[in-house]
């Protein structure tokens, strides 16, 4: 049952993907942003309404009063898709992503990512990837838009951990932005490279926000990956359900 239902989810996702990625690449060149930032959000509340209730898949969230009134950078754990469909629906619609470049070069999708004007960067690139995410990183956020990372850079396996890059923090650093630390547990009932999405409830929570102004890039690496470790191993790592 519950392949089916992961199945019957993932048919969900990629009409959803079609349909939205469709309408944004062509409204995305005569709207503003703010209206095409909406359209997204639609598209990641859609999916997290569908994994409720089709694949018995819910979600939790604390700490939403920590969210700033301002612009600030997010730093999440990753471990799994779900956490690019619940950033994209549960936090404020402007929004920045830091992504890898290939994605880009998927058709409908990466018609639909360019007109949230990502920063797309060759991970292959060391010191310049960092200069492009300084530089883009720095408009974004004076022009009003959240920027999301993925500190470890790519998924990582529930259970495990992996250091995390220094990017989103040296943005923090030079810019002078808050930063706001996300952690999850969405690993255990969706895995990285998994098509089971097994039934509970993910806990998502937000940290309080951490002061970049008088911090090194190191000091705010080290809270927030401190923050994010801690927060994660006292979450469930198991799932509600077995399959």
């Amino acid at each position: 049952m519950t392949l089916l239902r992961s199945l019957a989810y993932q048919v969900f996702l990629i009409a959803s993907v079609a349909l939205f990625g469709i309408t944004i690449a062509i409204a995305g060149r005569f709207v503003p942003y703010r209206t095409v930032g909406r359209l997204g959000r639609a598209w990641g509340l859609s999916n997290l309404f569908a994994l409720k209730h089709l694949c018995g898949l819910n979600y939790r969230i604390t700490g939403l009063e920590h969210l700033p009134a301002t612009t600030a950078i997010v730093l999440c754990k990753h471990q799994s898709a779900w956490e690019t469909i619940a950033l994209r629906g549960l936090f404020p619609s402007d929004q920045t992503w830091v992504l890898k470049r290939e994605l880009l070069r998927i058709p409908i999708l990466g018609s639909a990512l360019r007109q949230f004007v990502p920063i797309a960067i060759d991970r292959s690139a060391g010191r310049k990837a960092v200069k492009q995410l300084l530089k883009d990183g720095a408009i974004s956020l004076k022009d009003g838009r959240w920027v999301m990372i993925f500190p470890e850079g790519t998924r990582v396996a529930a259970g495990t951990r992996i250091p995390y890059s220094i990017g989103g923090a040296l943005l923090a650093e030079r810019t002078g932005y808050p930063v706001v630390p996300v952690a999850h547990n969405a690993g255990v009932f969706w895995g990285r490279r998994s098509l089971i999405k097994r039934p509970g409830t993910i806990e998502l929570v937000i940290g309080e926000v951490i002061a970049s102004k008088g911090r090194t890039a190191q000091e705010i690496n080290q809270k927030v990956e401190q923050w994010i470790e801690t927060t994660v191993s006292s979450l469930a790592q198991s799932a509600q359900a077995p399959l």
